[in-house]
């Protein structure tokens, strides 16, 4: 589905925990149906391609929200990253929305979203996609994405060194011939450098999300989601297994679910088409 060209998205803000202001993108109609976009740890609201202007040009009021500590939203005066505080982020964004909203989450936004909606045993949402996220992460996957995040902490001479850095971690996706759009996830300090676009406190701070990977909380909180629920999966992805994809639908029988050929665990960066067409079918069936 080839993202909309009739508009430039608005930037809006919303104010999460503790007065930290959230920065969001927004597509579509003020008073089309919510569907709020959560990258992953370490991205920004940029993470989705085409998706948000392609839902937008369905019906939908689309934002891109960047999460606390990333992208234009504010880092955490007192580097607060605990998932309890994301969840508090994501709560106050609803509330601000004042309307039934389908949350899309991808890994980290996944799980913020699993646990906001499972945790209040259902009723926020008016439906949940979890992109390459479930219940039971591979330690593997996860620790391969851990050191990559941690493995320039000196940042990039220029964005063609970021974009060596980004083929190497996954080296399945077609490298794009121009590196500039990776501007947009990194920030160029005094000194010159790139590093990408998150709170360095984020990974290495006195409060990371430490309890990410939590499986008995994301169990329980995930057998108390009631509403719509989609689970899209990257078939390449090293961090949610096809074993994992099983054990998150045993717990929840009523969710859908998508494998995408040709994905890893950032599924919407590498099949950005197949991705927003199972999220688009996903949300027609909720119309």
């Amino acid at each position: 589905m080839p993202p909309s060209e009739s508009s430039a998205p608005e930037r809006v803000t919303f104010t999460g925990h503790a007065r930290v202001t959230l920065v969001a993108d927004a597509w579509g109609a003020a008073d089309g149906r919510g569907v709020l976009l959560l990258h992953g740890g370490g991205q920004t609201r940029h993470a989705w391609g085409g998706t948000a202007a392609a839902l937008a040009g369905a019906g939908w009021r689309a934002l891109a929200l960047d999460l606390r500590g990333h992208g234009e939203s504010d880092w955490a005066p007192d580097a607060d990253y605990t998932m309890n505080t994301f969840v508090a982020d994501l709560r106050a964004v609803l509330a601000a929305l004042a309307r039934p909203t389908v949350v899309v989450g991808a890994s980290l936004g996944g799980l913020i979203a699993l646990l906001t909606e499972g945790e209040a045993a259902g009723g926020l949402l008016a439906g949940l996609v979890l992109v390459d996220v479930g219940t039971r992460i591979e330690p593997a996957g996860a620790g391969r994405i851990r050191s990559f995040m941690l493995s320039r902490p000196d940042g990039f001479e220029s964005l063609e060194d970021a974009a060596e850095a980004v083929a190497a971690f996954v080296p399945h996706r077609q490298r794009p011939p121009d590196a500039s759009g990776l501007a947009r996830n990194l920030r160029q300090d005094a000194d010159g450098r790139y590093r990408w676009h998150w709170d360095p406190r984020f990974m290495t701070g006195p409060r990371p999300p430490a309890d990410v990977v939590n499986t008995p909380r994301l169990e329980a909180a995930a057998r108390g989601l009631r509403g719509p629920t989609l689970l899209v999966r990257g078939r390449l992805s090293d961090v949610l297994s096809e074993a994992g994809a099983r054990a998150f639908l045993a717990l929840v029988p009523h969710a859908r679910y998508a494998d995408v050929s040709g994905a890893g665990h950032m599924v919407a960066g590498d099949r950005n088409d197949a991705f927003t067409a199972a999220v688009a079918d996903f949300l027609r069936t909720l119309a």
